[in-house]
């Protein structure tokens, strides 16, 4: 177990340095390359974004060493750490000072999803045992949330059109976990197990799918617009995911349910608190003036 928490925090630390430059990156590209695969194709093209890429990937290492060690609904909160260093990093990148209001509903966001989680004490798991309906299920569930969200966003300006798309991306990257979770599972029965598994397959076109919307949602808005949601919507996906697909046991009952409700409920505060932040707005209308313009041809 003390494995399983330090590679989440050390997961945790470079998904927030990822977040960082490559919400730098993305925010320098024109609004027309939103949920497309162009916008991918210009950012492969970023020095700066590419780093953040291979930051990501040695984030995704030590997030699957750690769900070699503990169960998917311990790992995902704490990698939620990386909250507490983006915001303030991107502020800082950006020459602003974070107030009261955007300290308390970054700190909001991060230990309602704390407590909520700890609360509910999610345990156990069994990935081999979850059926093709219980999966079709769930990835339809899934994936019509987020199709939710992004209509909603065509509707919406500023942070708050941040926020819905990354409540998509949150939504398929919680998905993601889960396929990922089941794929390290099968690891250890050997590669064979894990290349004829279909959930292997989902995984690449599910976090495909996700990294175009997490770009989209970087694209859109500053990082405490974005990264907050997606940190927020993925892990509670990810454990109510792993109850229902991965056969994961939450605890209930009184007075347990009350703190989870009201740890989530904080987690709503704080993200609200983000999006009308008037140091978030302002963000939002400097991302394109500080951003590094693209070169030639990206």
């Amino acid at each position: 177990m003390p494995i399983a928490v330090l590679a989440s925090l050390a997961a945790g630390a470079c998904f927030a340095l990822a977040g960082l430059l490559q919400q730098w990156a993305a925010g320098a590209r024109p609004d027309e390359e939103a949920l497309r695969l162009r916008l991918l194709g210009g950012l492969a093209r970023d020095p700066l974004w590419l780093c953040g890429i291979a930051l990501a990937v040695l984030a995704y290492g030590f997030q699957s060493l750690a769900l070699a060690f503990g169960p998917l609904s311990l790992v995902q909160p704490l990698i939620v750490a990386e909250l507490v260093f983006a915001v303030p990093l991107s502020a800082r990148l950006h020459r602003m000072r974070l107030g009261r209001r955007e300290w308390w509903g970054t700190a909001a966001v991060a230990a309602g999803l704390a407590a909520a989680l700890a609360s509910a004490r999610p345990h156990g798991g069994r990935p081999a045992a979850a059926s093709l309906p219980e999966w079709l299920l769930t990835l339809g569930a899934t994936a019509a949330v987020a199709c939710a969200a992004l209509a909603t966003a065509r509707w919406l300006s500023g942070p708050w059109r941040a926020s819905a798309t990354a409540l998509a991306a949150g939504t398929v990257m919680g998905t993601q976990s889960v396929l990922l979770a089941a794929t390290v599972d099968r690891l250890r029965h050997g590669p064979g197990a894990v290349l004829t598994a279909w959930q292997t397959y989902a995984l690449v076109v599910v976090s495909l799918a996700g990294l175009l919307l997490i770009q989209t949602a970087f694209q859109q808005g500053p990082l405490a617009a974005s990264m907050t949601v997606i940190d927020a919507s993925e892990p509670v996906v990810a454990v109510t995911a792993g109850t229902l697909v991965l056969g994961e046991s939450l605890t209930t009952g009184w007075p347990v349910s009350v703190l989870t409700v009201a740890g989530l409920a904080l987690v709503g505060a704080g993200i609200v608190a983000l999006d009308t932040s008037a140091v978030v707005a302002a963000l939002h209308e400097r991302r394109g003036r500080d951003a590094p313009v693209p070169r030639r041809g990206s």
